[in-house]
């Protein structure tokens, strides 16, 4: 399973911010059993998010993108307008089940736009840009993205012991 992460931030970008969400998406990736293609930092602006979301899935043909920032109310949060540019099929289970997970936290969690969906093989999910928001969003998706990357190969929906 091949996996790249996407920052999205003005300040990162810029240099003006550690970003440490990408990185902690990395890790626990890897836990997860995933190789890791690329961390990429892009500031926030639909076009550059959008080429490297078409550059991943398209060229690259990884499984699985995960993006953090840009999913808030803020004018220049555009990371779902981005991936929705982009996505072929949507997938809202995956983003209702990152908010509900961050809800069992924090009220702040359902005012995250993030989106999830296809583009062929690859499926992209956004994350928030908090460092406690991805971590919340990635204890609940390492526990469906290796099945999802199977029945998006094509494999069946027999359930896992």
């Amino acid at each position: 399973m091949r996996a790249a992460v996407l920052t999205c931030s003005d300040r990162c970008a810029r240099g003006e911010a550690a970003d440490t969400s990408g990185p902690h998406i990395v890790g626990r990736l890897r836990e997860a059993g995933f190789e890791i293609v690329e961390l990429l930092v892009v500031p926030d602006d639909a076009a550059a998010i959008a080429a490297a979301l078409r550059r991943w899935a398209d060229e690259l043909g990884v499984d699985v993108v995960v993006t953090t920032g840009g999913t808030g109310f803020s004018p220049r949060d555009v990371t779902p307008e981005a991936t929705l540019s982009v996505v072929e099929r949507r997938a809202p289970g995956i983003a209702e089940l990152v908010r509900a997970e961050g809800l069992k936290k924090t009220p702040h969690a359902c005012l995250s736009r993030g989106e999830a969906g296809l583009r062929g093989n690859t499926l992209i999910v956004n994350l928030p840009g908090s460092l406690k928001a991805v971590r919340d969003g990635m204890d609940a998706l390492v526990t469906v993205l290796p099945h999802a990357v199977r029945m998006i190969a094509g494999g069946d929906h027999i359930r896992e012991r």
